[in-house]
């Protein structure tokens, strides 16, 4: 019988990778469509999929708040929500995701491991969550980049942008 061991940091880290450079790549379509439709980069990182939701720029700025950010809210024993102001441009977008992947990189898989029991609290307005590092992790933070994911994915089709499953999925990591 075969044993699978599979450590917090395999669960989070290595998906959100991929996840975050598929992102990055969408942004690369993203802005050829506008170049290729006469559209202003501004303007489609502010559509959206319905009027009560946030935009596109905020759904990529979310993918890391939900990843580094979600971890950063772990080592610190709270997460609140991220309201700072996206970026209107391509190139800002591109470089929140390019410092995300840059700081997920950067973690030791051991380090990360032992967070999985720590105390860590959602707290938005009136609303307090408490969560162990391992729960919060994968039953908030992980659902909630992914739904960013989607939703960014979502709009640039809903806008033309000619993608397809393998570019919301990126690079899927192979036997070595």
């Amino acid at each position: 019988m075969t044993v699978l061991t599979l450590s917090l940091y395999d669960a989070v880290v290595p998906s959100n990778l991929q996840i975050l450079r598929a992102v990055d790549r969408l942004l690369d379509k993203a802005e050829q469509h506008c170049r290729e439709k006469g559209i202003t980069a501004a303007d489609l990182i502010d559509r959206r999929l319905a009027p009560d939701m946030l935009p596109f720029g905020y759904q990529v700025k979310s993918c890391a708040a939900h990843s580094i950010g979600g971890i950063e809210g772990v080592r610190a024993g709270l997460y609140s929500p991220d309201l700072s102001p996206w970026p209107t441009d391509f190139e800002g977008l591109h470089a929140i995701l390019a410092a995300t992947v840059a700081e997920l990189e950067g973690i030791d898989k051991d380090t990360f491991d032992q967070l999985a029991e720590s105390d860590t609290a959602f707290s938005f307005g009136e609303t307090h969550m408490p969560f162990t590092g391992a729960n919060f992790l994968l039953s908030f933070s992980q659902p909630n980049f992914y739904f960013h994911a989607t939703t960014a994915y979502a709009i640039l089709r809903a806008e033309g942008v000619p993608l397809g499953k393998r570019d919301f999925m990126g690079i899927p990591r192979f036997k070595r």
